[in-house]
């Protein structure tokens, strides 16, 4: 592990060196450290029972699809979850963690993993149109899903994490979409990084500044317009959780959209949470739901106090 963490350190400082080449080899080098934690977690972790989903289509494009989980019984609340991967990676197969549906099925809640399509194909506006479209669908289907459409909460990580709080703060998504931000019962970002994107541009990591412009471009305008940050002022969902790990710009980040949220008059949670660095961001995605990890109880708390259990 401190090998790959070392390999890590050594793109960040040659990136601006060679770009083209440090991005697919951090990509590489995070896929590996993402198998290896995983495996770590399969022989310490909690015991997992396994919960098939149900596929369904929002759309026409091959990734405008989503997992549904049924809770065991009738009216639940939903968690909805939308996955990071930098904007260009991910999958609702593979980048929601083990433990999410089976833990929130425990609970009572309906559970729902979402695709969206990824950059270079879509746009990082079609990725947030994407995850409106999907809540609009589940919300349509919810007799049939057997879930409370008054009772959705949005909850993504990393990339995921930055395109809930936009969903969630710029009403023009949901409102394409027949939906609006009241039809939400509150939004979980976990350790996002890019809720201000020009600020996140200027004192961001300098390894990830590739990903950043692939995925926001370089007009200043286009930059805010994508910001969750730019757009807390009234309509929004409400309340947000916004949690963090022990990374500089997650934390900094994460702080700004809190402050713009409170001034806006929204409640907001802010928790930071121990981990440290890219293992720290993996974790709290890929432990979350696990009993065993501290972030869990927290998630757990805020959502039963949400929807009134």
């Amino acid at each position: 592990m401190r090998k790959l963490l070392l390999a890590v350190s050594v793109v960040a400082m040659i990136g601006v060196a060679i770009p083209a080449d440090a991005g697919r080899f951090r990509d590489k080098i995070k896929e590996r450290i993402m198998k290896r934690e995983a495996k770590k977690a399969d022989r310490t972790g909690s015991k997992v029972t396994e919960r098939r989903g149900e596929e369904y289509a929002y759309g026409s494009a091959s990734l405008q699809k989503l997992d549904f989980y049924r809770a065991k019984g009738a009216n639940a609340p939903l968690v909805v979850f939308v996955h990071g991967g930098g904007w260009k990676n991910g999958d609702k197969n593979n980048a929601t963690g083990r433990y999410k549906a089976p833990h929130y099925g425990d609970l009572g809640y309906a559970f729902a993993s979402i695709n969206y399509r990824l950059i270079p194909e879509g746009t990082v506006e079609q990725q947030a149109a994407d995850v409106a479209s999907a809540l609009a669908y589940l919300h349509s289907n919810a007799v049939k899903l057997g879930f409370d459409p008054n009772r959705i909460v949005l909850m993504g990580h990393s990339a995921g994490a930055h395109l809930a709080a936009l969903v969630g703060t710029d009403p023009e998504y949901l409102r394409a979409a027949g939906l609006d931000v009241g039809n939400l019962r509150g939004v979980i970002p976990l350790d996002g990084a890019c809720y201000d994107v020009p600020a996140q541009m200027t004192d961001g990591a300098k390894m990830m500044r590739d990903t950043y412009i692939n995925a926001f471009g370089t007009e200043p305008e286009r930059q805010r317009a994508l910001s969750p940050t730019f757009h807390t002022a009234a309509p929004n969902a409400s309340p947000f959780l916004i949690m963090h790990v022990e990374r500089d710009d997650g934390a900094r980040q994460s702080a700004s959209l809190a402050a713009a949220l409170q001034k806006a008059g929204v409640p907001v949670q802010l928790t930071g949470i121990k981990g440290k660095g890219l293992a720290g961001h993996m974790e709290i995605n890929r432990s979350m739901g696990d009993p065993a990890y501290h972030g869990t109880a927290i998630v757990d708390k805020w959502l039963a106090e949400r929807f009134g259990a």
